[in-house]
């Protein structure tokens, strides 16, 4: 079987890439991991991705006004590594839509809330403020507006009464775990293979 070239976009510690990781040592799963990339030298997740035998890369974030450069050096080590999907997974940067648009389709994330509701940050705080009775995680594919692409799935949690912000993040990230392997089987297994890469810049 083939498999879907997918490679991860991480920031920080890497929990759900090591979920994406793990599924995707399964024979029969449409994705193979062939790059973890970050854009912080010290993500703690660079280090999960080489124990688990996965390529890792960085490319540092040095500034808004460098975003063209640090988006061509994204395109050039995902276009080495022969990409065909991008996951990101706690990618704390915010792609232009010229780089979107290079990747039209072809770029999934996960967003802690139930999507169209509480895009951007502080998700779980929010959430409790404005009294709602669920909450959840949303893979969707990344469109120029932040969090706002079609949604691929979803899953629900329960707003508990005397839940903190902390309480309903740890119980979401549960659920995260399990949601964005099942997403990344659902689009891998239906992505268009690629002879080669999206035009870079």
């Amino acid at each position: 079987m083939r498999r879907t070239r997918t490679a991860i976009l991480i920031s920080g510690r890497g929990s759900n890439m090591f979920a994406l990781i793990e599924a995707a040592k399964a024979s029969d799963y449409p994705a193979e991991i062939v790059l973890v990339l970050s854009d912080r030298a010290d993500a703690g997740g660079l280090a999960l991705a080489r124990l688990a035998g996965v390529p890792t890369d960085v490319v540092v974030w040095r500034g808004a006004r460098d975003r063209d450069a640090f988006e061509a050096e994204l395109d050039r080590r995902l276009h080495a590594a022969r990409v065909e999907l991008i996951c990101l997974a706690g990618f704390m940067r915010i792609l232009s839509g010229d780089f979107v648009a290079r990747w039209r389709e072809r770029i999934i994330n996960i967003h802690p809330s139930l999507l169209p509701e509480f895009p951007g940050l502080d998700t779980h705080a929010r959430a409790i403020a404005a009294g709602a009775k669920k909450h959840g995680a949303t893979v969707h594919f990344v469109s120029a507006e932040v969090d706002a692409g079609p949604i691929v799935t979803q899953a629900e949690v329960p707003v508990l009464a005397g839940d903190t912000p902390e309480m309903l993040a740890a119980r979401v990230l549960v659920v995260e775990h399990r949601l964005y392997p099942e997403a990344l089987r659902q689009v891998a297994s239906k992505v268009p293979r690629l002879d080669k890469q999206p035009t870079a810049l």
